[in-house]
């Protein structure tokens, strides 16, 4: 079966490239003898569609043609699918294993290794290996996620998305349509960047409070998708990886280590309590909420206010 479908999308790629005008489906169906084995005009269609599909994901591209008579043709030019020589260095091929090694689930491992194959058949030198060099790093992103791979897909293709979210504060969890920028990865937790259709403005979302599935929907972005550093920027500030003012809280004495290291200052309160000040950030009241009776905000009192909110929610269950 997955030797019958590779020469199928060999066919079709070498009849795409090799004509000097649009061919029709009528044509392609024709010269290509899969085709013509189809049992019906719907599942010719399917299968066409399904290999054209696969092969612009293979990196081919794919024009669709409309001609006078309003018929639709595909052709693939030439000059639109010839690569320009490339050429590594060591460290540069390097920098490309590490990234390989960095999946390490099966479904995202095979499109690494695919991705450097391509390079081989592109003229990577063969005693290039790129993950020979730096052995001794093995770096590791954790994706536990289910919508981390329907995400991803989402902002490759600049696909507006649905699904359900639950904050940390609410009982239950609300719909939000979305516009997918970018995925990155903070302190061990994925986080989505993109522009929330529902409130009007960029917002991010950790992934692990995603519930239900993701579902994709037709249609072109509404808001203009950023750089790339400022997306990060947001991820950062949203993540609570950017501060700009300090929060003053009490601490239970032997507690909270983690506050403690992240503190500017430590001052002992006496009465087994210490009063910290620590980098006030994003984020920073739900990170408090995980330490209970053991902290008290001090001030700011918006800070306060949230932590309390918070701890009301989890009491009302």
């Amino acid at each position: 079966m997955a030797i019958a479908k590779a020469e199928r999308l060999m066919n079709l790629a070498l009849c795409l490239l090799g004509t000097r005008r649009p061919l029709s489906k009528r044509e392609l169906r024709e010269s290509i003898e899969a085709y013509l084995e189809a049992g019906s005009d719907d599942s010719f269609n399917r299968m066409f569609e399904r290999d054209k599909d696969d092969l612009r994901e293979l990196g081919l591209v794919i024009e669709t043609v409309e001609n006078l008579d309003g018929e639709v043709g595909y052709l693939a030019r030439r000059d639109s699918n010839r690569l320009p020589p490339i050429t590594l260095d060591a460290e540069e091929a390097a920098a490309l294993g590490l990234a390989a090694k960095v999946w390490q689930q099966a479904r995202l491992a095979g499109a690494a290794s695919g991705a450097l194959q391509k390079l081989r058949a592109a003229g990577l030198p063969e005693d290039v290996d790129p993950y020979g060099s730096h052995g001794a790093l093995e770096p590791h992103i954790p994706v536990h996620e289910a919508a981390f791979e329907p995400l991803m897909l989402a902002c490759r293709d600049r696909r507006p998305v649905v699904f359900d979210y639950r904050k940390a504060n609410a009982a239950q969890p609300g719909t939000r349509h979305v516009e997918p920028w970018a995925l990155e990865c903070w302190r061990g937790h994925w986080y989505l960047a993109g522009f929330d259709r529902d409130r009007g403005a960029e917002r991010v979302f950790r992934l692990s409070r995603i519930t239900g599935k993701v579902r994709a929907r037709a249609g072109r972005y509404t808001a203009e998708v950023p750089d790339v550093v400022t997306v990060r920027e947001t991820v950062a500030g949203w993540a609570g990886e950017i501060t700009d003012r300090s929060a003053l809280i009490r601490l239970r004495a032997g507690a909270g280590y983690p506050l403690r290291a992240k503190a500017v200052s430590v001052r002992e309160l006496g009465g087994g309590w210490d009063e910290l000040e620590i980098p006030y950030g994003h984020g920073l009241d739900a990170w408090l909420v995980e330490f209970g009776p053991d902290v008290v905000v001090v001030e700011p009192a918006e800070l306060r206010a949230d932590v309390i909110d918070r701890l009301r929610s989890v009491a009302k269950g």
